[in-house]
């Protein structure tokens, strides 16, 4: 099957399999997992930062991130349609305590204006502001890049009134080569970082969160609060090691397969793309016709041997990913042209 449900779906190559089975390991509890400390040394250095952290999934690095900045009764400001808001099942609230306060904006984007006019006084009738947070690929706005300018634009507000900014960079590999920047450079105004290794670079479980030292001491103690304390976890860092040096070269091959179908599905009637919104590996589109609903196209499509999933009755999101090749993509293609022209 092609799956295009996410780029959670690939599976561990044969490399990375053999490189969990001889994964020279410890108890990273301990911190002493000489594979775990190797990956989280690599990450700091790759983003610019002074340390990294291991940790189980993407959101947990955020919750985790945002439980070290902040103090319950704090509010984070964040974009209307970000992961923390939509696809953390409210852990912010539940387990932090902490308010959201969305602001909108274009492809996931946060004016710096309104983000000064929305920080709240500092007197007794108000929460705090504690934290503000961007998502960079924006995976609700369709797989958007935020630029440097944009991230240090919104920083520069952020610090100017003492708060911390982390960005939740899950595909942030997939933004600086859709950039051409080095992600350091990407992310040089973050406080924190969590990336993850098991999306768009292929490893089967993991993430990272990376900051200054004093920030990680304390997400490390909020991970074993929430459970997240791996023992022999070179296992799972054997796997990211292999995703990071290999997977980041490749991303501009799933960017190229994703605009080969989204301007196929924008040649098709009563398919809607919007086309300047593709600028990484995820496609949103909607199915505006009578005689076929989101669903009804999925369904058509896993007879083609192609799995994808829709949102609702009339919106579905494509990804793609290291398993989909280009004769992959010619296969989508031709299947959607069959079913919709």
């Amino acid at each position: 099957m092609i799956d295009l449900r996410s780029d959670t779906k690939t599976l561990p190559t044969q490399a990375m399999r053999e490189a969990m089975m001889y994964a020279e390991v410890g108890d990273d509890v301990s911190e002493e997992d000489p594979t775990v400390n190797r990956l989280q040394e690599t990450c700091a250095k790759v983003m610019g930062k002074e340390a990294g952290l291991l940790v189980t999934s993407g959101t947990q690095g955020n919750l985790i991130s945002m439980m070290s900045h902040t103090t319950p009764g704090q509010m984070i400001i964040c974009h209307e349609k970000a992961h923390i808001i939509v696809y953390e099942r409210g852990g912010l609230a539940r387990v932090c305590g902490l308010l959201l306060q969305p602001l909108p904006g274009k492809y996931g984007a946060i004016d710096p204006c309104e983000l000064e006019a929305t920080i709240p006084p500092d007197e007794i009738h108000r929460a705090p502001l504690g934290l503000v947070e961007l998502e960079n690929t924006h995976n609700n706005c369709g797989g958007t890049v935020l630029t440097k300018e944009q991230i240090d634009g919104v920083a520069d507000v952020a610090h100017a009134h003492g708060v911390p900014l982390h960005i939740d960079g899950a595909r942030i590999f997939n933004a600086a080569t859709t950039l051409g920047i080095d992600v350091k450079d990407l992310i040089e105004k973050a406080d924190s970082v969590q990336f993850c290794f098991s999306k768009s670079l292929g490893a089967p479980i993991g993430s990272m969160v990376v900051g200054s030292k004093e920030f990680i001491l304390k997400a490390r103690q909020a991970r074993k609060i929430v459970g997240g304390g791996m023992r022999q976890a070179g296992l799972v860092a054997a796997a990211a090691e292999l995703a990071l040096t290999d997977g980041v070269p490749r991303l501009g091959e799933d960017h190229a397969n994703a605009r080969t179908i989204a301007e196929t599905l924008a040649g098709l009637p009563g398919i809607q793309v919007d086309l300047d919104a593709v600028q990484t590996n995820i496609i949103f589109f909607d199915v505006c016709r009578e005689d076929i609903t989101a669903p009804t196209l999925c369904e058509r499509l896993g007879q083609h041997g192609i799995t994808a999933s829709a949102r609702d009755d009339r919106t579905i999101r494509f990804v793609t990913h290291r398993d989909i090749s280009a004769a992959d993509t010619d296969t989508i293609c031709g299947a959607l042209k069959e079913i919709l022209a």
